[in-house]
C-alpha cells in the first residue's frame, strides 16, 4: 500500500461521518472523511501509510450498521477528458 487514503465500500446510506470516523480512529489518527451521499461508499484520510494499511487490514470485512464494509486502498480518480476519441 502506497498512500494514506482508503475506499469504504457497502456502507448503510444511514451511516455518517462520524460513524465511520469512530471505527476508523480506533486504528490511528484520521486526518479527514468523506461519504457520498445516497450511494454506499465513502473515503477516510488517515494520517500515516502504516495507520492506513492497520485499518485496512483490520476492518475488511468488519460490519457497521449490519453491512460488512469493503476496505481498500482508495484509487486516484481516471482522467477521462485526456482520452481521445477518434472516428
Amino acid at each position: 500500500m502506497q498512500g494514506t487514503k482508503l475506499y469504504v465500500g457497502n456502507l448503510s446510506y444511514s451511516a455518517t461521518a462520524k460513524d465511520v470516523e469512530d471505527l476508523f480512529a480506533q486504528h490511528g489518527s484520521v486526518v479527514s472523511v468523506r461519504i457520498m451521499e445516497r450511494k454506499g461508499f465513502g473515503f477516510v484520510e488517515m494520517s500515516s501509510q502504516a495507520e492506513a494499511e492497520e485499518a485496512r487490514e483490520k476492518l475488511n470485512g468488519t460490519e457497521l450498521m449490519g453491512r460488512p464494509l469493503k476496505v481498500d486502498e482508495a484509487k486516484p480518480p481516471s482522467d477521462s477528458k485526456k482520452r481521445s476519441f477518434r472516428g
